[in-house]
């Protein structure tokens, strides 16, 4: 607590923000891409502390925001079948699908559970070995460690009723994918702090490089977030693009080799369909050829499951920078976290669901 609380200290804080107004002489567009960043920023109110010049605009980091439509159309789809136990962490249960979401099913009588962990699941499928235990192994590069190893445990064990829905996605195709739109706005990144923890940051020299965008790698601490903003706010002044460590107590370039080592082990990369921002190639991880008998989307024949994102949320434009949530003409109306129409009022990472929450409803 000692440690953290030094990264909490509000005249660094304030002395940090200053030397942010010192630096800048015109507007900047910044984007954090992790949602944990984004409610960070509102809950401290270090978004109605910086000077006007900055702008700070919300990525697809969310692990809950982008999993598509179509991945929680095929989780309702297994979890309504007979003798399945179907598993995932807590926010997914409340993610709309084309009809219904998964607590709506669980409210009908589907066996349907929140975990902590994916090796919750798999001491689920060890207690019921008459049942089919499926675990929605979603996120970005920070959960696949821990996804990876419950499928290797489970097959260590010889558990033959254990499975993975994955819907895995990684940052830095999504960065290309929004630097590389006509409509891009983002000059400058704060990345992922977790993210880097595993994954280092080497991927981040060639996209800083290619699109000339300066990049700082960002912890969630109010004092990180501050330090990040600056590092970014310097390089756009002087006109660099490098990809600088604001986060060097947990992060290395390099990252954590054992486990990359796990996901390499299990996962290779794949086409991934994003909510609200639509298929970006080799975005995503999917199982490799030799474990497809844990792939739960064969195991339960889901695959050919299709869907149509709703009309009216603007999710997608949210993720991708270009509009933020009170803009949209549902917000806080027909969409609220109790009425949610799509996965960013749901999540507990969700943009929409920051901006309601801290009432940044202007």
């Amino acid at each position: 607590m000692q440690f953290t609380a030094e990264f909490r200290d509000a005249a660094l804080v304030h002395k940090g923000i200053e030397e942010i107004r010192r630096t800048v002489t015109r507007p900047w567009t910044l984007m954090e891409i992790c949602g944990g960043q984004t409610h960070a920023l509102l809950n401290t109110g270090l978004d109605e502390m910086l000077p006007p010049e900055i702008e700070l605009v919300h990525g697809p980091g969310c692990p809950v925001c982008v999993t598509s439509l179509e991945l929680i159309d095929k989780a309702l789809a297994i979890a309504a079948q007979p003798n399945v136990i179907f598993t995932s962490y807590g926010d997914m249960l409340r993610v709309p699908g084309s009809h219904e979401d998964l607590f709506s099913l669980r409210a009908r009588g589907a066996q349907v559970r929140v975990v902590y962990s994916p090796l919750d699941a798999v001491r689920i499928a060890r207690e019921n070995p008459d049942h089919q235990v499926v675990f929605f192994a979603i996120g970005f590069e920070t959960t696949a460690p821990a996804n990876a190893a419950s499928l290797l445990q489970a097959h260590a064990l010889g558990l033959k009723n254990y499975s993975l829905l994955v819907s895995h996605v990684c940052v830095p195709p999504a960065m290309h994918a929004i630097l590389g739109s006509p409509t891009c706005r983002v000059q400058g990144f704060l990345a992922a702090g977790h993210v880097c923890a595993v994954m280092g940051y080497q991927e981040y020299l060639p996209i800083a490089e290619q699109y000339r965008v300066p990049m700082s790698v960002t912890g969630f601490e109010p004092l990180d977030l501050v330090q990040g903003i600056l590092l970014t706010v310097r390089q756009l002044e002087a006109g660099t693009h490098e990809v600088q460590n604001a986060y060097s107590r947990a992060v290395t370039l390099q990252g954590n080799l054992g486990a990359q080592a796990i996901i390499s082990r299990v996962f290779q990369p794949c086409d991934r369909n994003w909510r609200g921002i639509g298929p970006i190639p080799m975005s995503g991880w999917g199982l490799r050829p030799e474990w497809a008998a844990y792939d739960a989307e064969q195991r339960f024949s889901v695959a050919h499951i299709q869907t149509q994102e709703s009309p009216i949320c603007i999710a997608g434009q949210i993720l991708q920078g270009l509009k933020k949530p009170p803009q949209c003409p549902a917000f806080g109306q027909q969409c609220t976290p109790e009425t949610p129409l799509g996965a960013t009022m749901v999540s507990s990472e969700g943009a929409c669901a920051a901006y309601y929450r801290y009432g940044r409803s202007r």
